[in-house]
C-alpha cells in the first residue's frame, strides 16, 4: 500500500512539476505571431488628416513602407505605456521601412493633444482621428488600438489593448522580412 501511495505522490509531483514548467515558459515568452497570411489581408483604408503644425499626412503615402497605425488618447494609460515601444520601434526599424504614425482619438483634439506632445519627444507623427477616420477602420472602441499595416497596404495585424512589447516587435520583423522577400524577387 505505501508503495502505491508513493508512486501515486511521484506521479502528482511530476504532473504538477510539468504544469509549473509550461506556465512559466508560456508567461514569460512573447506570444506567436498574430500577422495575417499575405493571401488573406484587407486594404487598410486611407485618410486623409494633419499634424499639429498643419502638415497634411495622407496614410496612401506610406505604401511601400511597413506601417504601425496607432489610435490613442492623452487619458489611457496603456498608450501611455506604448509610446516609447512605438518611438524604439521607429528608431530601430525605420532604416529597413518602417513608419509608425499615431493617431489621437481625444476629444478635446489638439487643445488636449498639444500640451501632451510638448513634454514628449515623439519621433513620428501625431494627427488627430474623427468619428470618421474610425468607422474607415470598423470603429474604434477600445484604446490603445493598433494597426499592422504591410507595405502594400494591407492590414496584417490589429491589436486593441496594451499588447506585448515582444510580441509587438516579432510582427514587425516578419512583416519587415516579409517585404523584403517579396522585394527581392
Amino acid at each position: 500500500m505505501q508503495s502505491r501511495n508513493r508512486i501515486s505522490s511521484i506521479g502528482i509531483g511530476v504532473f504538477v512539476g510539468c504544469g509549473l514548467v509550461y506556465l512559466v515558459s508560456t508567461s514569460t515568452a512573447p506570444a506567436p505571431a498574430a500577422v495575417t497570411a499575405a493571401n488573406s489581408r484587407k486594404s487598410a483604408p486611407s485618410f486623409t488628416l494633419k499634424d499639429s503644425t498643419g502638415v497634411v499626412l495622407r496614410l496612401s503615402e506610406y505604401k511601400g513602407k511597413v506601417v504601425v497605425l496607432n489610435f490613442w488618447s492623452t487619458h489611457c494609460g496603456w498608450c501611455k505605456v506604448e509610446i516609447p515601444w512605438l518611438m524604439e520601434f521607429e528608431t530601430k526599424h525605420k532604416a529597413t521601412g518602417l513608419a509608425v504614425i499615431g493617431v489621437s482619438m481625444d476629444e478635446d483634439g489638439w487643445k488636449a493633444v498639444k500640451p501632451f506632445l510638448e513634454g514628449r519627444k515623439l519621433n513620428y507623427p501625431v494627427v488627430v482621428g474623427n468619428e470618421d477616420v474610425a468607422k474607415l477602420y470598423g470603429g474604434v472602441d477600445a484604446l490603445p488600438m493598433t494597426l499592422l499595416i504591410d507595405r502594400d497596404g494591407r492590414i496584417a495585424a490589429t491589436h486593441v489593448g496594451l499588447v506585448d512589447k515582444g510580441a509587438f516587435e516579432q510582427e514587425i520583423r516578419i512583416l519587415l522580412q516579409e517585404s523584403y522577400r517579396t522585394a527581392v524577387k
